[in-house]
């Protein structure tokens, strides 16, 4: 059924705001609505059959007033987490903040913004910047910070966020403006990262941003495209001679030591020999002191007994000995001492002491010249000549 039906054969019009002409189609007056509540509210507590009492009517609005404070009471009633600080204005004004947990406010008095104090931010500030030697390089960092206080992060600066961007993009400028090329490319990135964090903290802090910088990463530095590969090559040369330096030192490392051990090894061992040396002549001259008085007293007799000596010392060390004749007739005396002695060698320090006919002195005449039997000169067999 249409809202406004007119009725049939004359009927009346039917309309749902009560208009039984069917001419005022529009929503009932408002005061006549607010009248009619009011003569409802007024009925309340009066008695039947009779006009209102103006005590119900103050009743009805007490109920309402105390329906309203309830609900006015309850909705004040908020819960802040507990990453989360509540910044509450009064009347527009800062007033005070709140902690975690369940709070109220009054409604309508007081508003309440709440700021997350325990999750980290990031933001990204990257571009083309100018060195300090005139070169053109492209640098990209990472900040991660959080708030560390509400007051401020909300009302010391318009947007505390896009301040901190354009801090970051400042600080990361001028320090880029003051380092060359191949430290921000190279070795000198380290040092670039702490001096923007230095330099983005003193900014913070001088505008009071409510902010604090947990950390920066330096995502890249390198030159433009045009001169990149040239760039790429200079790299790979400074790693080279970087990985050239270690190997050698490694070597060095490993070289070094052995050769030093090996100094010391012949040090000592020529310090043993000098000393050794040394003592023996210093023995040989006790010696020789001590012999001096008597070759004095019997020159002949000592010379003799030297003689006797060094040639036992002689014939202790070889298995063979040879002795010419002094008739000057070619004769020779051959004394195998290896074979007579059963092949035994003979030491340096063993004394033998046989006579000829011990040892079965052969004695052969000729003529001519006879050679000898070949014996080895050198090594332990040596040959002696009488």
């Amino acid at each position: 059924m249409a809202w406004n039906e007119p009725g049939n054969n004359g009927g009346p019009d039917k309309d749902p705001w009560g208009n039984r002409g069917g001419r005022n189609q529009g929503p009932p007056d408002l005061d006549e609505l607010f009248n009619k509540l009011s003569r409802k509210l007024s009925g309340f507590g009066g008695r039947k059959g009779k006009g209102p009492s103006f005590g119900g009517g103050m009743a009805g609005l007490g109920v309402l007033a105390l329906i309203g404070l309830i609900v006015w009471g309850i909705s004040g009633f908020y819960t802040i987490g507990e990453a989360q600080r509540g910044v509450v204005l009064r009347f527009g004004q800062y007033d005070r903040i709140v902690q975690p947990g369940l709070n109220w406010k009054p409604t309508f008095v007081d508003t309440v913004r709440t700021v997350d104090m325990e999750s980290i931010r990031s933001l990204n500030s990257s571009g083309l910047m100018l060195t300090k030697d005139e070169n053109v390089v492209s640098v990209e960092m990472d900040i991660q910070y959080r708030v560390m206080d509400a007051q401020q992060y909300l009302y010391s600066v318009t947007n505390a966020d896009d301040s901190l961007r354009q801090a970051t993009d400042s600080a990361l400028r001028a320090v880029v403006g003051d380092s060359v090329m191949d430290d921000i490319i190279t070795s000198g990135r380290q040092v670039v990262r702490e001096r923007t964090q230095v330099e983005l903290n003193n900014i913070i802090d001088k505008y009071n941003m409510g902010l604090i910088v947990v950390d920066v990463n330096f995502q890249y530095a390198r030159p433009p495209e045009q001169v990149k590969d040239a760039f790429d090559d200079a790299i790979a040369a400074r790693e080279d001679e970087a990985r050239f330096i270690r190997e050698a030192e490694a070597y060095r490392n490993d070289v070094l030591p052995k050769a030093t051990g090996r100094a010391e090894t012949l040090k000592k061992a020529a310090l043993g020999y000098k000393e050794r040396t040394v003592n023996e002549a210093e023995g040989e001259v006790s010696q020789f002191e001590k012999l001096l008085p008597e070759y004095i007293d019997a020159p002949r007799v000592t010379r003799n007994r030297l003689y006797i000596q060094t040639m036992e010392q002689v014939y202790s060390s070889t298995s063979k000995v040879m002795v010419d004749s002094q008739s000057g007739n070619s004769n020779l005396l051959y004394l195998p001492l290896d074979k007579l002695m059963g092949g035994a060698a003979v030491g340096p320090n063993q004394r033998k002491e046989t006579s000829s006919s011990q040892y079965g002195i052969e004695l052969e005449q000729s003529s001519q010249p006879k050679q000898p039997e070949s014996a080895p000169r050198s090594g332990s067999s040596r040959e002696g000549r009488y």
